[in-house]
């Protein structure tokens, strides 16, 4: 990645108040990029975006992404070079309680942004590249031992991972009914989806997800209770599928319809592991009070193995991830102990940026 690329970029990012869209926010500010957000007020509390002061490094929209009107009026005033698509109901749990607003957030929300974009081209803004982001749960889930590949089939089980797999596409359709490469010369935009796996990082307050909860019982002193310990995901630190987008959205710009694709942004092999050794990890690097234990009255259906194949990105963006998971489960902690003592959050996660950029992996 160029860092000299982003200097002066006008970025339009749905769901920058979120865990993921604040360190993004916290990055582009260091390269000197324009940054429009669109999103919910912080839906966490504490929050990462209020914690490091993000609302004063960006030009913050509070807006639903189910507004189409506030959407297209707030992108279009954006006249973005880049928009980063990330607003979502990113939970499983929540996605049983509520189907109908969990599709109506990841599908239509999808919908609107593109129209949104649409309408902005239509109007002579020169939108150069789009990316949604969507999941590693996007996938028909097999339940196989190799990770999925960007040609295997989408699906999803729960209503979340459906509603991903149903934003994708939605996201081809645009791509071939109005952004294609047939037209690339009178609109100019390049589409993408990129597929992350289970993120990690300091910052994350969400409720039911993993590494929070832990954190959270870690800091009351209390045992975290896990369930589905045997299931296996593909975990990374969150500047891991970042670096990715960023990598992604600088090859739209630069070349075009040729990375109009969907890609892959998950660990190596070896990072894959179960819920159960995560957490006794987190146990040994926290120390004395940290325990677990396992809830067998599960609540819905998970998938049990689950890997991604990133192969592509690696040979054809020349991506690849820099901190194993060892590592990144240190920041985790290296972050919650640094907000324990109440230092500046912002300058925490500046450092760790730093020195992810200054790692080669």
């Amino acid at each position: 990645m160029n860092e000299s690329f982003w200097q002066s970029k006008k970025v339009f990012i749905t769901g920058h108040t979120g865990f993921k869209g604040s360190w993004l926010c916290l990055w582009l500010s260091t390269m000197g990029a324009a940054v429009t957000g669109y999103a919910l007020e912080p839906q966490t509390e504490p929050s990462l975006y209020e914690l490091c002061g993000i609302d004063s490094l960006v030009n913050s929209v509070i807006g639903d992404i189910r507004d189409k009107a506030r959407l297209s009026e707030a992108l279009s005033a954006a006249e973005p070079d880049i928009v980063i698509h990330m607003a979502a109901q990113a939970l499983i749990k929540p996605s049983y309680a509520d189907p109908a607003h969990t599709f109506d957030v990841n599908v239509m929300g999808t919908v609107n942004l593109l129209e949104a974009v649409r309408l902005a081209v239509e109007s002579g803004i020169h939108i150069k590249a789009v990316i949604n982001v969507t999941t590693d749960k996007c996938y028909e889930n097999k339940e196989w031992a190799w990770g999925y590949r960007e040609n295997d089939p989408l699906g999803g089980y729960d209503p979340y991972s459906n509603s991903k797999a149903c934003s994708e596409l939605v996201t081809a359709a645009y791509r071939s009914s109005f952004f294609n490469a047939k037209s690339f010369r009178k609109h100019g935009v390049a589409l993408a989806t990129a597929r992350a796996g289970n993120v990690i990082g300091g910052g994350d307050w969400a409720q039911d997800r993993l590494v929070p909860d832990t954190v959270r019982a870690f800091m009351n002193a209390s045992e975290v209770m896990i369930r589905n310990p045997h299931a296996i995901r593909p975990w990374q630190h969150v500047l891991e599928p970042l670096s990715g987008y960023l990598l992604l959205a600088q090859k739209l710009v630069e070349e075009g319809m040729a990375f109009a694709e969907s890609w892959n942004f998950g660990p190596f092999d070896q990072d894959a592991k179960p819920v159960g050794w995560i957490v006794e990890q987190l146990c040994k690097k926290w120390g004395d009070g940290a325990a677990y234990s396992i809830d067998f009255s599960s609540f819905a259906h998970e998938a049990h193995y689950l890997k991604l194949d990133c192969s592509k990105a690696q040979q054809l963006l020349g991506w690849k991830p820099r901190w194993n998971l060892n590592q990144a489960l240190d920041k985790v902690i290296e972050w919650t102990l640094a907000y324990q003592k109440k230092e500046k959050m912002r300058q925490v996660c500046l450092s760790q940026l730093n020195e992810y950029s200054m790692t080669t992996g």
